[in-house]
Formats: structure tokens, sequence, C-alpha cells
């Protein structure tokens, strides 16, 4: 149960850090809301998947889920570069992910 939980709130991180760019410094109120909902869901998500996981391995699992999904989210919808590099690096932090969960 622990791992669902760690992977949905790694997907809510990708969702805050998303509203907080959307939120043009907290000036837009929608993606303010999202952030803040999605910032304190996603931290107690991994909190309550802490308590049994180590925190190195959980950590890591979360802000690799977070960042590879926030880093896909801004190449398909707001125009970011893609790269064959960028993509490798991005496999990279998955394969990492996934070895991480293995390894536990």
């Amino acid at each position: 149960m622990a791992w669902i939980v760690l992977i949905v709130s790694g997907v809510l991180e990708a969702v805050w850090a998303t509203a907080l760019g959307k939120s043009v410094g907290f000036t837009r109120l929608w993606p303010t809301v999202i952030f803040g909902v999605g910032l304190v869901a996603s931290m107690a998500g991994l909190a309550y998947a802490l308590r049994t996981l180590p925190v190195g391995t959980g950590y890591a699992v979360w802000v690799g889920i977070g960042a590879v999904l926030t880093v896909t989210y801004a190449m398909a919808f707001d125009g970011e570069a893609v790269s064959a590099l960028k993509l490798l690096m991005l496999a990279g932090i998955v394969g990492c992910v996934v070895g991480l969960k293995v390894l536990h």
C-alpha cells in the first residue's frame, strides 16, 4: 500500500510543480489553489509512505516521479525543448527509480 500511495504522491508532486509555474507568482487564483491542494496532498502521501519505506528510497522515488512527469508535461504542452539527450536523461531517472523499487 505504501508504494501505491508513494506513486500517487509523486504524480501529485508533478501537479503542484506545474501549477506553481502557472500561478505566475501566486497571482492567478486557480493555479494557486491547485498548487496548494496538490502540495498538501503530495506531502501527506509522502509522509504516510515513509512510515514504512526507507526515507532515502521513498524520497528519491517521489522526486523522480515528480521530476519526470513535470518535464514530460512541459515538453508536451508548454513548449519546453525536446532533445534526444534530454529524453535519455529522463529514461535514466526512470531506470533509477525502478532500480530503487526492485532493490527494496
